[in-house]
């Protein structure tokens, strides 16, 4: 195992290689949005998901985006005037952002778990995180952007008391109070100034998933999976109002700089607006395609941008006056659109473990290949299931990796654990390699995937005869974590070349991928065991006495040919040579076989011909269907 030095990695556990097959750039979210921010000054917006990307927006207008996570985004914030972004992740990670330019300028791994909320004090420039360790960490942003890589040490303030997973997180701007809503059910306050633990609120039924608490620290508004909001008097402990507008789960919250109203949404789809100092007076905002997720005012205040579990993001006219009074109707379509993607729902691996089939949510289908890292064909709306069937060959390559569409997109993960990504060898005909000397020659997939995703990596010296066969394009992410466990490093593939990324690949890049790119893998091929036995229309004076005993259990690489073991039955069954297994180098011009050729020898596994091109692990798997050795038999045909 690679000795893991960043973060203090412990060396035992097994790292695996990932990648997520997508576009050059990514324009739109590819799933739900969970976090939003708005930049008033440049009249900007900051959306982020769980397609893992952060993007930037102006009037609509897509900017960059900004990758680096590799797992949901769960919450950003907006710090320094604007200048820079935290953001929140179920990586574990916390990151810090030049927002303008868009760049990771550091990322925090104190958390142990999905970190689910930030929350922020402008005035001190102070911002909190808390998830699904039940720990709430105080940052100075000041800190975390001077912070380089060589000094790249932090300490934080860490704030004790919380006994179960927390959801969300509110601060007000003066810092003076930090309240943390969990599935303990409670609120529980504490005095980020101290870090001295203040008290707890009960009163809600489930979850606490959304929090907001008023510039003076005197007040909070919550909303929960019960339902329902409410508004606490922090100075009195105690909860003054119960506003039930919503009638399912309350997700997300946004209170008014005076808190007169409090705008919310959730599970139900809809946005809704409550006068505080009246809760029988609210109005419906808009309703949404799919549960709300989040919400940011506009610049002005004068609207709202709503994201959901959808990648679309609207944006909503707040009501005025007139519609607390029904005196004017809502408007029943947003003031703006920014159209999301479709994420990938469904995939498929095609029997020859090198495609994929997808359905998108829009009902798309597409195949992807694995070996190139891109889509191949856009098929549209067509019947996946059809597709499906209609793509089966009767062929058996080994699962070499896993695919996992948690950000929407396609990621596949290489590793050495329950599926070994050095078990499918195919012939070089099969990979579709047309310029190799020898159709034949056997070629490894997980090899080839992998001296393509460190192709440019200065690191692994390849062998010049050993010519890489497959490129994947260079803005591929390459991600390096442990297995079911923490990302250790994220890069592109085409960044690879860096000095500095040299040197962490260096630290990261397990043995194993080293040794079986620089090296020879022949040492993996899967053996199968088989018998062989002569039919009974075989004559029996051209098998030899011992052959008439009990057959030899012969084992050969479990990619081996039927035409191959024909040849050997000829060669060594019927022939005067001696029986060892098939494959081997015998010098196959040996006048040895009583004037038969190769295609005279049939071969059948349970009464079934075999295809003198289909090779044993395909007849095992999809003729044999059976634990036990293989047993094949064998008889001559138009014999003489």
């Amino acid at each position: 195992m690679a000795n893991l030095k960043p973060g203090g990695q412990n060396p035992r556990k097994k790292v695996q290689v990932s990648m997520v097959i997508c576009e050059a750039e990514e324009k739109r979210h590819r799933s739900g949005v969970n976090a939003l921010q708005i930049d008033p000054a440049l009249d900007r917006l900051y959306s982020a998901g769980r397609d893992s990307i952060i993007r930037v927006y102006e009037h609509e207008r897509y900017l960059h985006g900004m990758e680096h996570h590799t797992d949901w985004v769960n919450d950003i914030v907006l710090c320094c005037g604007g200048r820079h972004l935290i953001s929140a992740s179920s990586d574990t990670t916390v990151k810090v952002w030049n927002a303008h330019k868009g760049f990771c300028m550091s990322t925090l791994r104190t958390h142990k778990d999905y970190v689910k909320a930030l929350a922020y004090a402008k005035d001190r420039e102070q911002v909190a995180s808390a998830g699904l360790d039940k720990s709430i960490y105080l940052w100075d942003i000041n800190t975390l952007t001077a912070l380089t890589a060589s000094n790249n040490t932090v300490t934080t303030s860490s704030l004790m008391g919380s006994k179960e997973s927390i959801y969300s997180l509110a601060m007000n701007p003066p810092g003076t109070v930090i309240v943390s809503g969990s599935t303990e059910k409670a609120l529980r306050l504490w005095d980020p100034r101290n870090c001295v633990k203040l008290f707890k609120l009960k009163g809600h039924a489930d979850n606490v998933k959304a929090l907001v608490v008023s510039k003076d620290g005197s007040h909070c508004i919550s909303g929960s999976s019960d339902g329902s909001i409410k508004v606490w008097s922090l100075g009195g402990q105690r909860c003054i109002q119960t506003i039930r507008v919503h009638g399912d789960s309350v997700w997300a919250l946004l209170a008014t700089d005076s808190f007169s109203h409090v705008i919310s949404g959730g599970r139900d789809k809809k946005v809704i607006m409550t006068d505080l100092k009246n809760p029988q007076n609210s109005v419906v905002v808009c309703v949404e395609e799919a549960p709300v997720l989040k919400m940011c005012f506009t610049a002005d205040q004068q609207a709202v941008w709503v994201s959901t579990s959808n990648s679309s993001i609207r944006c909503w006219k707040l009501p005025t006056e007139k519609h607390f009074k029904e005196e004017a109707k809502m408007p029943t379509s947003p003031i703006s659109l920014i159209p999301g993607g479709a994420a990938i729902r469904q995939a498929v691996v095609l029997n020859d473990k090198r495609h994929i089939l997808t359905k998108d949510a829009n009902e798309n289908v597409a195949l992807y290949d694995v070996l190139r890292a891109r889509k191949v064909e856009d098929l549209g709306q067509v019947n996946f299931q059809e597709e499906i069937k209609n793509r089966f060959k009767v062929v058996h390559v080994p699962n070499w990796f896993n695919v996992d569409l948690k950000t929407g997109m396609l990621t596949i993960h290489l590793g050495q654990d329950e599926v070994d990504c050095f078990s499918a060898w195919v012939s070089a005909r099969d990979a579709g390699i047309r310029d190799c000397p020898e159709p034949d020659q056997k070629v490894n997939y997980g090899k080839l995937l992998l001296q393509a995703l460190f192709e440019h990596w200065r690191g692994v010296e390849k062998d010049p005869e050993n010519k890489l066969y497959f490129t994947v394009p260079k803005h591929i992410p390459l991600i390096l974590s442990e297995v079911g466990g923490r990302t250790l490093y994220r890069v592109l593939v085409g960044d690879t070349v860096g000095d500095t990324e040299n040197a962490l690949l260096n630290e990261t890049v397990p043995n194993w991928v080293i040794s079986n790119i620089e090296e020879n893998c022949t040492g993996k091929f899967i053996k199968v065991q088989f018998y062989l036995q002569p039919h009974a229309s075989v004559p029996s004076h051209l098998l030899k006495q011992d052959r008439l005993k009990k057959p030899d259990r012969l084992v050969a690489n479990d990619f081996i040919q039927c035409r191959k073991v024909a040849e050997h039955i000829l060669e060594k069954l019927l022939g005067d040579g001696n029986a060892s297994s098939p494959g081997g180098d015998a010098d196959s011009t040996t006048p040895t076989n009583n004037g038969y050729n190769v295609d005279q020898i049939e071969l059948t596994c349970n009464d079934q011909i075999l295809d003198p091109a289909m090779d044993l692990r395909t007849v095992k798997h999809f003729i044999w269907k059976s634990s036990a050795d293989l047993t094949l038999h064998y008889r001559i045909v138009n014999a003489k």
